[in-house]
């Protein structure tokens, strides 16, 4: 009979794991996920606006007509139908694009920790909007960079800071998401994105444009990608998504990039997952073609609740707070006067049965914690109006 041994321990999980927090976004849903909560906080688009049929109707057609190649594995780069009819769409909205430019991604989050993995080395420094999309901040914190803020105003980014970061830090990349940002909702005007193009060209530098939102736009005239001016065309990478206009289970997201990143963001892809689902891939080309008709839909009701949001905020802050006014998109940004932490009333604030998302974790360091976001898109007019004077009564004792 043999002696008992011990168990040893296990080797322990990587430092950039550890050293990596989870979403402050999705702990806050989870803690709000009862069904009397009006809930703020989140990014999700409205589920009753899915065009079930419409997408059921697509995966159908592909079914009955193709089930071979639609259930089998593909190419790396995607299936050519989709890429085909995403150049067209990109093109059509005024930046030249052929189907080899394109590389379909899991979800623009993939493509950008492809984008990550084919770029950044331990150490690197990379330039973020401060604030920034915390998933972001995410992804280049587990790639090992050293993330630097970059001073922003109504506009976006300051091309003067940005020029001086450049020098000081020798940043790999720049990361922003110039249309209805998130969190903040604002977008970069057309002269602001030239300079930030003009200032990575001097420089040497990439830019990754990120642009989930852009087709959700309720006034205003359509601003020009970054991608589509002369000096940053070689060394802009344009991310996209389907998931904020036609359905983020889906996850469907595309990657336009120079060649030879490109090629390298298609070797980390085999890596990380062969490719993206064929039966999605075909069943969004198929449903291209009446998606123009379902984001109108989707803009006149999203359109509707932005105005519901703006309509009551002056009531529900206190006095002295600002905030922005997006022409398009999911978020507001509000910042409320000196002396409110709005991490620390977030508990107070959901015993009212309600919540938002407190503004410091959107910044690389140096946080303003007298800021939060507001998500407009999920609740109806009359849900929103009941949840700003929630939010009012939870703000109540907060100074």
């Amino acid at each position: 009979m043999t002696a008992a041994v011990a168990p040893t321990s296990l080797p322990p999980l990587s430092a950039r794991v550890g050293a990596i927090g989870g979403s402050p976004v999705r702990d806050i849903l989870a803690v709000t996920a009862r069904p009397e909560v009006i809930n703020f906080a989140g990014g999700l688009p409205a589920p009753e606006l899915f065009d079930r049929e419409g997408i059921a109707a697509a995966f159908h057609e592909v079914l009955e007509r193709t089930p071979a190649q639609a259930l089998q594995y593909s190419t790396t780069e995607g299936e050519p139908a989709l890429r085909e009819a995403l150049a067209g769409r990109i093109a059509g909205r005024g930046l030249p694009t052929v189907a080899d430019d394109l590389l379909i991604t899991t979800g623009s989050q993939q493509a950008l920790s492809l984008l990550a993995t084919a770029l950044l080395d331990p150490g690197d420094t990379v330039l973020v909007e401060d604030p920034c999309y915390l998933a972001a901040l995410q992804v280049f914190g587990l790639a090992g960079a050293r993330v630097v803020g970059v001073p922003t105003d109504a506009d976006g980014v300051d091309p003067q800071a940005l020029a001086e970061l450049v020098v000081r830090h020798r940043p790999k990349l720049l990361y922003t998401v110039p249309t209805f940002q998130n969190p903040t909702g604002r977008t970069m005007p057309a002269a602001r994105r030239e300079a930030v193009a003009s200032v990575a060209a001097r420089h040497g530098l990439w830019i990754v444009e990120d642009d989930p939102y852009g087709e959700l736009r309720y006034d205003g005239a359509p601003v020009p990608w970054i991608a589509s001016f002369d000096e940053a065309a070689d060394r802009t990478l344009l991310l996209g998504s389907f998931s904020k206009i036609m359905a983020p289970g889906l996850r469907l997201g595309w990657l336009r990039a120079p060649a030879a990143l490109r090629r390298a963001c298609a070797v980390a892809k085999q890596a990380a997952d062969l490719h993206t689902p064929t039966l999605n891939q075909l069943a969004a080309a198929r449903y291209l073609d009446v998606l123009d008709a379902h984001v109108a839909r989707v803009r006149a009701v999203y359109g509707e609740r932005r105005d519901a949001m703006l309509a009551a905020l002056p009531g529900a802050l206190p006095a002295g707070s600002v905030w922005t006014r997006p022409e398009g998109g999911m978020f507001l940004w509000a910042r409320l006067p000196d002396g409110y932490d709005t991490t620390a009333l977030l508990p107070e604030v959901v015993r009212h049965d309600v919540a938002y998302v407190p503004g410091a974790p959107f910044y690389a360091a140096d946080p303003d914690r007298s800021t939060l976001r507001l998500c407009f898109v999920t609740q109806t007019p009359d849900e929103i109006a009941e949840g700003l004077r929630r939010l009012a009564k939870g703000l109540g004792g907060g100074a």
